[in-house]
């Protein structure tokens, strides 16, 4: 079997009766939740390969599970028009059981990054297969006026780290999120407005305190921070907060290959410890992405391989690979505690067939 075939496999097998995807079947700090933002691209990979059903049954997961909180959305955001403190504690989570429940596990949970990237992924789906996904209205609407009012919070980054600061790959996400709201033409005239004018703002803050070098240079990991991080290119492709041929996305994609890549993968950042610091297959992915989208096919082409090179002998995609650490002398810790590394994981698997479809590979 292709790792294509494959990869679609093992999405459609553990795809939940809910539509949620797990993020990981066995690995037991993701066991039984589904991300929104891993899912969004897991959905994206099986939707650009015609498992149009399983894409549709993920969105209408997501648009039940945010629009279940519309209530808890509207008084958070009344709360903080009148000038509350609102806490991290009582945001919505990043990541929800199969069926759709907050979970009960202490997690880094208050991340904005996942509810952009599902209304990004939603609009695409929409447009691709041409029409729009049943009922899925309210939980766009509840996404967009939580997006639109929180957006300017510090939060935790796709990593689920730092929560004190205000990461550009999380402003990429809800930017991108907020104008796919617009799009799908579901908000009232009132919520487009104001979800329109929030990815304005957010477009202005990273121009003027995002970017190095007095804004000439590359994005930054989070503001005040002259740091990369391999989440950064998706600020480029897909979600266009700095198109390909703009020099600050050709900046950020070079500086994060420059600096993150090695031999095929692709690193967190530089001072990651998690698991030792390995590469990442998804973060190939991305890379690779980039590449096709800037014409530069043998490069994107050599990610590919990469990542299919890392595939165990049953065909599934970790989530990173323990050669070449940034911390050797961390990874026992992360084994003690967490067992093995993610495998498979699901959101992997999803990236391969995203950079497999913008390479035109089907097998």
């Amino acid at each position: 079997m292709s790792l294509v075939a494959h990869s679609l496999d093992v999405i459609k097998s553990l795809q939940a009766p809910s539509g949620a995807y797990p993020a990981s079947p066995t690995f037991s700090a993701y066991r039984g939740y589904s991300w929104l933002r891993d899912g969004a691209f897991i959905a994206e990979g099986v939707s650009r390969h015609g498992d149009v059903a399983g894409a549709d049954a993920f969105h209408a997961w997501c648009a039940r599970v945010v629009g279940d909180r519309a209530g808890q959305v509207d008084v958070l955001v009344s709360r903080a028009g009148r000038g509350e403190v609102v806490t991290a504690a009582e945001m919505l989570p990043t990541r929800f059981t199969l069926d759709g429940v907050d979970g009960d596990d202490d997690w880094w949970d208050f991340q904005l990054d996942g509810y952009g990237t599902w209304l990004w992924a939603l609009r695409e789906h929409a447009v691709r297969h041409g029409r729009a996904v049943p009922g899925v209205e309210k939980g766009v609407r509840t996404a967009a006026r939580y997006l639109t009012a929180f957006w300017h919070v510090p939060c935790y980054d796709w990593w689920e780290e730092h929560v004190e600061h205000r990461h550009v790959a999380t402003l990429g996400s809800i930017h991108a999120g907020l104008r796919a709201a617009v799009a799908l033409g579901v908000l009232s005239a009132a919520e487009s407005a104001a979800a329109a004018e929030a990815a304005e703002s957010i477009a202005r803050l990273v121009t003027q305190e995002g970017v190095t070098g007095n804004g000439q240079g590359h994005l930054r990991k989070w503001l005040g921070s002259d740091a990369v991080d391999g989440s950064l290119l998706a600020c480029v492709e897909p979600f266009g907060l700095y198109p390909a041929g703009h020099p600050v996305g050709e900046a950020t994609v070079a500086e994060v290959e420059r600096q993150l890549a090695r031999d095929g993968g692709v690193y967190r950042y530089l001072a990651d410890t998690f698991y030792g610091g390995g590469r990442w297959l998804l973060l190939a992915g991305f890379l690779g992405w980039n590449h096709a989208r800037a014409g530069r096919r043998k490069e994107a082409e050599r990610y590919l391989e990469w990542m299919a090179a890392q595939a165990t002998p049953a065909g599934d995609l970790p989530e990173q690979v323990p050669g070449l650490l940034l911390a050797p002398d961390r990874r026992q810790e992360w084994l003690d505690r967490w067992g093995p590394v993610a495998t498979p994981l699901l959101w992997s698997h999803g990236m391969y067939l995203i950079l497999a479809d913008e390479l035109g590979v089907t097998a």
